[in-house]
């Protein structure tokens, strides 16, 4: 099984006037991995946008926080494949800090829809296969 693994740095405008992440920007950092996960499958975000007749557009997504993260603090941010079923797949993130220790976790649950239609469509098998590499054992 592999894993993504993405790292990143918070920056001022993620933050509260706290000067602590604001909750939604943790998953700005998801969103950036999950797209990098895609670019590394061969389905980068543009190339679906233009190129494939589905998009895979967010019908879930769910966050914990487990300590603040300050403006200069270094994270990684580890993908996996939760699940994979006939038209929809779930991502699940593990945020670290730079002493590793954990700091947040996310999950998106990502479902196909045709372009056209705009109806729920099974996952093309190209997909489905790429997205296997990356699933966590169950």
């Amino acid at each position: 099984m592999a894993t993504l693994k993405k790292k990143l740095t918070v920056r001022l405008h993620e933050t509260d006037a706290a000067g602590i992440l604001f909750f939604a920007s943790q998953f700005l950092y998801v969103h950036d991995a999950y797209e990098e996960l895609l670019q590394l499958i061969g389905l980068p975000v543009a190339s679906m946008l233009r190129d494939e007749p589905f998009i895979l557009p967010i019908v879930h997504a769910e966050a914990q926080y487990f300590r603040p993260l300050h403006v200069g603090d270094e994270i990684t941010v580890i993908v996996q494949v939760g699940s994979i079923g006939k038209s929809s797949f779930v991502l699940v993130f593990d945020l670290f800090a730079a002493d590793d220790k954990p700091v947040g976790k996310a999950k998106t649950v990502h479902v196909a829809v045709s372009k056209q239609t705009q109806n729920k469509i099974a996952l093309p098998e190209k997909l489905q296969r790429a997205l296997k590499a990356f699933q966590s054992a169950p």
